[in-house]
Parts: structure tokens; C-alpha cells; sequence
């Protein structure tokens, strides 16, 4: 007799004959004859008794084939395996779908799912395939059957799912300082120490390109400034002592030299000693700022993953006050702003200005002339971003002015905004640590399913307790995984388990990395809060005192339960206000189809990012900045703010500063200025006009408009997906460009 059937994805379930019935009379009905009901009992029982306690789906179709050809109804039996082939066939046939529209390099939802991909490429289309057929092995075999519910209901999307198998983590914050010092060994051949600035520039770029290839999210570096400073003092000494020869002296005495700062100035009034040192002094700074150019370029030409995508790179830099920490900024920033290649902006790294007081912020502190510079370079090249070191969840009390190593205790993050702070398991910091994995729920629909409810307190109750059981879903989603990574050989990720993981230093190549991943975090994230509120009170935050209250109840409901899941299963959980980018198109598409459109909520082609106050929301910086302020200190997986600029703020750095300054003022944590910068295919050719049409360089009309997507740029929209470019073009400006706020 029956009892458990091993369905095609592996699945062990209870038997249950009326499947058969039902394959049986839906094969009837296609017949002349019709149905038989006696015949489909007597042969629904005849398999149930005779067949094996356990049996598989194949093995039960192929007893229903031979029973139904051994019967007098041969035309059923022809029916039945007729429909038995089409059904194979429709299986195949999505998936085959899917494959021609990569091969004939189709725009769509799948080709455009990562705008920082070309999936047009040989090694893109491979990384499509290879993502495209791992998704429903993930599906079949690695989810439990709760999950897979509400991902199939539009309830919970796994981000980098195709990755689930690999085991892999989401990102780091590397402590370069272990590779520029003693080197490292990821593949056939050793990269040694660094000596010079150069090598110590080359070696960044090494490393962020091998973790991205062991990693399936982006890379940083916390510290930049820091951990390249002192290959500025090893590089003025090499210069010295080049000179050693022409002086006919030693110049020991001015190896280690205190120096205020590293300024370029003419020799004709130096003489002596004082004469070579500037001479080495001026000979160091062009070998910072051609290290610096040198990073830039490689962190846009340099490819990871298969050849297809340009590492997904960040760097975090600003604190450092000594001389060779403000020459790293200095040249940098220059070389920033002087753009790439024909002068274009650059793409990557994702550059993120550290604000400080005391060391930064305001006039008198020692790197705020670099921080008006910053502010320079952000108004022509969109980045830096900002990140607020004051704000009161990114202090530490461990922090002090004075300690060399201080950057260990400054909150770092990656461009699209991942943070990595807190620790349940270890130090306060960002620097060897990141995200494990991340989901994000779907509070739109969850709004949605609720909306029939008349009595407005009733219904807000009811959206709770869906939201409490989604959480629930989701937190155990996130731990099945996390069980599953830990699994994984130290091996398997020879760079990040051997140098820049926290603890990963005591690991062996066998060992698993279970003991030292709990470092990083599990996000839960979540999309369209203002659609969210539009389906629950009839208008989002930025419009209604009494949405903005509710939309943080529901934010600070989730932070909460994120904590107690982190006593429960004891694990980082946190928060995040997640950088939707193919996601935010698709949860809209799957609840439009069910609910339909409804206004401020479903008829457009995607769901606000987040908490934001909506794109197309007209309103001031400063009541944006109110909105989304409170948001910061609940989502600390991760947040980020936005200002539109209209126009070209090349020439008003001014404008920058005070979007700096409205993020101190409303204790936001991380921050960003959108503006308009157009840029010739062709040429190179760069302005703000916002109606440019023909490059008046080369009279190509090939323009595109560099924006900014979740977090990072993008060189052309090419490669944006339906729903990202709807946004875009429903965005609004909150600044005009002359502005000053």
C-alpha cells in the first residue's frame, strides 16, 4: 500500500489517491467516451493496495499508463500519456524561454536584473544561465515549504538566490592592513608585502576583485586613508634615498622628519637639506596622486566574476589626520575629480566621505579643508556620499582622538548602503565583518490583504499579525541558510577565510567557517513603506503626520522583533531598508495581477525603495530629510538618503555642504546628492545640460544621462529593467541647483 510519494524536487509527502482520480478523469474528459467513474475507483485502488509503501511520482504516473492500457479504454491511456509529454514539455519550455531570451541578449526583466552586469557578454550570458538554472534547484531542494509559500505568493524574496548553493556570504569590510603588511596567497602564486604606495594600490584592488569572486555581494575597504598612509612615509623615504647618491651624503635624518603636511612648492628659494627633502616631498605627491588615478582606473576596468561585471567596490576614508593620510585623501579627491579615461566620472569605487567632529566637519578641524574639497568633488562627480560618524547610533564609546587605530571603532558601509556595526559576538566594529545574507518581505501586499477591513483600527491589527507571522518566516529563512553556510571549508574562500574574515586567521583549510561567520549579519529587509501606508491609512509618510507615525510603529515593530530573534537564535539580525533594484519592479507586477490598480500603491511599475518618501513626492529637502530621519536609527542593516538637485551643481559646492549639514542636524546616518550629468558615448564628453541631445564636442548624439541606481552609478540606462527606469523618470528634485537651502 502507498503511503508517502517523493515528489520530482525531492519532497517526501503523504499519499494521496484522489491525485490519481483526478489525472485519470481530467485524461477521460478529453475523450469521445467520457468519463468512467467505476473504472477510475477500480484503478485508483488497484494502485493504492498493490504499490510500495513509498513511491515516486514517475513510477505512480507509469503504473496509472499500464493499468489504463490493460483496460478496455486504450483511448484514455493514449489521453493520458499525451498529456504526461505536454506537461514535460511546458516544464521544459520555461526555462527554455528564458534561455533564448539571454541568447538573443532580449531587454527585460532577467537580462536587466543587475544594472552593474553586462549580461550581453559571453561571460554574462553565462552567468545568467548558471543563475537562471540554479534558482529552481534552490527552490526544490534547499527551501523549507513554508518559505517557498510565501516566495511563491509574492510575500519574500531571497536576495542572491542563485548563490544559495555556493554558500557564499554577501560582503565584507576588508582589513587591508593584513594584506599590504604581510601579503597573501588566494590562487597559484603570493603577492608579497607592500613597500611603496603603487604596490599598496595595485594590492587594494587585488584583494577587492579575489573576495568578489569568493563573495556574492560588493567589497570595501573601511579605512582607506589609514591602511595607505604609511606607504606614503615608505615612499618619500625610497625618494631620499635615491638622492643619497647625488647629495654624496646620507639623508637618514630626514626619513622619519615630522611633516604637516605633504604641499607640492617650488625649490629656487631651498637649499641644503631642506632643498632635497621638498624635492622628495614633491616627487612622493606624484606618486600618490599616480597611485590614487592608477586605483580609480583599475576599479573600473578590472572585471570579477566570470569576466562580466566590474567589482562592486567601496571605500570609506576622511578620518585620518596625519600628513600621509591627508595626502592619500588629498590626491585621491583630485584624481576623483579630474574623471577617467576622456574625463568621464568614474563608476567604482563607490567613495564614502567618513564626517566627523572635531576632525572634519567643522572650520578649525584639521581635514576640514579636505572635507570643502569633498563637497567640490561630489558636486561634478557624485561621489563621495556621505557618511555621519556623529549620528548617535554610529558612535563609539571607544573612540578616542588620539588612537592611532581609532578607525577600528568608525562605523564604515558599503555604497548601496549595507551596515555592519553592532556585534552580539565580538568587537563594535565594521572592519572584518559583513553581511551573511539578506531577505526582504513584502509589507505592500501584506497592507493589501487587509484593505477590505472598514474599521481602520481592526484593520492596522490584522496587517500586525500578518507582519509578525511574515517576520517569523523570515527570521527562520535566514537561519536555515546561515546553518547551511556554516557548513562550508575555510578552503572554499581562500582569501576571505584567510585574511580578512574576523578569526578566520586561526582557521584551517579543512576546518568549517562555522566558528567565525556569526560575526556578520542575517538582514531582514523590506520594500514600499509608502505604498504600505497608502493601502493601510489611504496616504503615505511624506503627506500625513499620522502615516509618518504609523509607517515608524511599523519599522520600530520590526527592529524589535529582529532583536528578539537575535537572542533566539543567536545570530546579528538587523534591519534593513533594503536598495531594491529588479526586486522593486517585480513584487509590484505579482500584486498588481492579484489586487489590480489602485492608486498610489499599484499603478506604478514599481514599490518605493524602503522607507523613502516617494520619487515622484514633490517637496523640500529639509521635510524629506524629516520624513526618512527617524528610519535611520531602526534600519541599522543598512539605510540611505537622498536629495535631487535640479541643474548643474559643479560650481556651487555650497549645496552639497548643507545636505551634509541637514543630515547632522536631523542625526541621519548616511546620505547622498543626485544631480544631472550627462555624458557623450562616443567622446567622453561630460556637462549637467539637463535638454542635451548632440555632444557639442563631437556632434554625436549618443547621450546618456549617468545616474545613480540603489546606491551606485551606472554608465548607461542600457542596462536599467523596465521598473528602475520608471522610477527614474517619475524622480523629482528637491534642491534647485543654485540653491543653497
Amino acid at each position: 500500500m502507498i503511503q508517502t510519494v517523493e515528489k520530482r524536487d525531492g519532497r517526501i509527502v503523504g499519499f494521496n489517491p484522489q491525485k490519481i482520480a483526478s489525472a485519470i478523469r481530467k485524461a477521460m474528459l478529453h475523450t469521445e467516451r467520457g468519463e468512467n467513474a467505476d473504472l477510475i475507483q477500480e484503478i485508483t485502488d488497484r494502485i493504492s493496495l498493490r504499490g510500495k509503501s513509498q513511491m515516486s511520482v514517475e513510477d505512480i504516473q507509469d503504473a496509472v499508463e499500464r493499468e489504463l492500457m490493460k483496460s478496455a479504454r486504450k483511448d484514455v491511456a493514449r489521453a493520458y500519456i499525451a498529456y504526461r509529454d505536454q506537461r514535460s514539455i511546458a516544464r521544459k519550455a520555461k526555462i527554455r524561454d528564458v534561455f533564448l531570451d539571454i541568447v538573443n541578449i532580449k531587454s527585460n526583466d532577467v537580462t536587466r536584473e543587475n544594472a552593474n552586469m553586462n549580461a550581453d557578454t559571453p561571460a554574462g550570458m553565462m552567468m545568467k544561465f548558471a543563475s537562471e538554472s540554479t534558482k529552481p534547484f534552490v527552490d526544490d531542494y534547499l527551501l523549507s515549504e513554508e518559505v517557498r509559500t510565501a516566495v511563491k505568493h509574492n510575500l519574500l524574496h531571497i536576495h542572491d538566490k542563485d548563490y544559495y548553493p555556493t554558500k557564499s556570504l554577501t560582503c565584507c569590510q576588508h582589513p587591508l592592513d593584513r594584506i599590504l603588511t604581510s601579503g597573501f596567497t588566494a590562487g597559484h602564486g603570493s603577492s608579497r608585502a607592500a613597500k611603496r604606495i603603487e604596490t599598496a594600490s595595485v594590492l587594494a584592488c587585488i584583494s577587492l576583485e579575489t573576495a568578489q569572486n569568493e563573495m556574492h555581494g560588493g567589497q570595501a575597504i573601511p579605512a582607506f586613508d589609514f591602511y595607505l598612509a604609511p606607504f606614503v612615509r615608505t615612499s618619500l623615504v625610497e625618494e631620499l634615498k635615491a638622492l643619497e647618491t647625488y647629495a654624496g651624503h646620507t639623508l637618514e635624518q630626514l626619513y622619519d622628519v615630522a611633516l604637516d603636511d605633504y604641499t607640492e612648492r617650488p625649490l629656487d628659494a631651498l637649499d641644503g637639506d631642506e632643498r632635497l627633502l621638498q624635492f622628495a616631498v614633491n616627487r612622493t605627491i606624484g606618486r600618490v596622486h599616480q597611485a590614487m588615478e592608477a586605483f580609480i582606473h583599475n576599479m573600473n576596468t578590472i572585471h570579477s566574476r566570470g569576466g562580466n561585471q566590474v567589482v562592486f567596490s567601496s571605500i570609506n576614508y576622511g578620518t585620518d589626520t596625519s600628513a600621509e593620510g591627508r595626502c592619500v585623501i588629498r590626491e585621491l579627491l583630485k584624481s576623483t575629480y579630474q574623471g577617467v579615461g576622456n574625463g568621464e566620472t568614474a563608476i567604482f569605487p563607490i567613495q564614502i566621505w567618513k564626517k566627523k567632529r572635531g576632525v572634519n566637519y567643522l572650520p578649525g578641524d584639521r581635514n576640514y579643508d579636505l572635507y570643502q574639497m569633498a563637497c567640490k568633488v561630489t558636486a561634478r562627480r557624485f561621489f563621495p556620499n556621505f557618511l555621519n560618524l556623529d549620528a548617535s547610533f554610529n558612535l563609539s564609546a571607544d573612540w578616542r582622538a588620539d588612537d592611532p587605530q581609532r578607525y577600528q571603532h568608525e562605523v564604515a558601509t558599503m555604497g548601496c548602503r549595507t551596515r555592519v556595526f553592532e556585534n552580539r559576538f565580538g568587537a563594535k566594529t565594521s572592519v572584518g565583518r559583513g553581511n551573511l545574507s539578506f531577505s526582504t518581505i513584502n509589507i505592500v501586499r501584506l497592507a493589501l490583504q487587509v484593505m477590505h477591513i472598514e474599521d481602520q483600527q481592526e484593520r492596522i491589527a490584522q496587517f500586525y499579525a500578518s507582519l509578525d507571522e511574515l517576520l517569523e518566516i523570515t527570521a527562520r529563512q535566514l537561519d536555515e541558510r546561515y546553518q547551511f553556510q556554516k557548513t562550508a571549508y575555510a578552503k572554499q574562500f581562500p582569501l576571505l577565510m584567510q585574511k580578512l574574515w574576523i578569526g578566520a586567521d586561526k582557521l584551517q583549510p579543512t576546518d568549517t567557517v562555522e566558528s567565525v561567520i556569526n560575526q556578520g549579519t542575517l538582514g531582514i529587509g523590506f520594500i514600499g513603506l509608502a505604498e504600505c501606508l497608502k493601502a493601510l491609512v489611504g496616504k503615505h509618510h511624506g503627506e500625513s503626520e499620522e502615516a509618518q507615525q504609523l509607517g515608524i510603529s511599523i519599522v520600530t515593530y520590526m527592529r524589535d522583533r529582529a532583536n528578539d530573534f537575535s537572542e533566539r537564535y543567536q545570530h546579528n539580525y538587523s534591519v534593513l531598508a533594503t536598495p531594491a533594484e529588479g526586486l522593486s519592479g517585480r513584487f509590484t507586477k505579482g500584486d498588481r495581477k492579484e489586487f489590480g490598480v489602485l492608486e498610489g500603491i499599484t499603478d506604478r511599475d514599481y514599490y518605493t525603495n524602503s522607507n523613502h518618501v516617494p520619487v515622484y513626492f514633490k517637496c523640500p529637502a529639509h521635510h524629506k530629510a524629516e520624513v526618512e530621519a527617524p528610519y535611520h536609527d531602526l534600519t541599522r542593516g543598512g539605510h540611505i538618503f537622498y536629495v535631487e538637485i535640479d541643474g548643474d551643481a559643479t560650481h556651487n559646492p555650497d549645496v552639497i555642504m548643507n545636505v551634509v549639514d541637514m543630515m547632522d542636524r536631523y542625526n541621519m546616518g548616511y546620505g547622498s546628492v543626485n544631480h544631472n550629468r550627462n555624458r557623450c558615448m562616443d567622446c567622453g564628453y561630460e556637462n549637467a545640460d539637463a535638454t542635451l541631445e548632440t555632444c557639442p564636442k563631437c556632434g554625436s548624439q549618443h547621450i546618456d544621462k549617468l545616474q545613480r541606481i540603489t546606491g551606485y552609478l551606472v554608465g548607461t540606462t542600457d542596462r536599467w529593467n523596465h521598473a528602475k527606469l520608471a522610477e527614474l523618470n517619475d524622480r523629482v528634485t528637491h534642491i534647485g541647483g543654485a540653491d543653497t537651502l
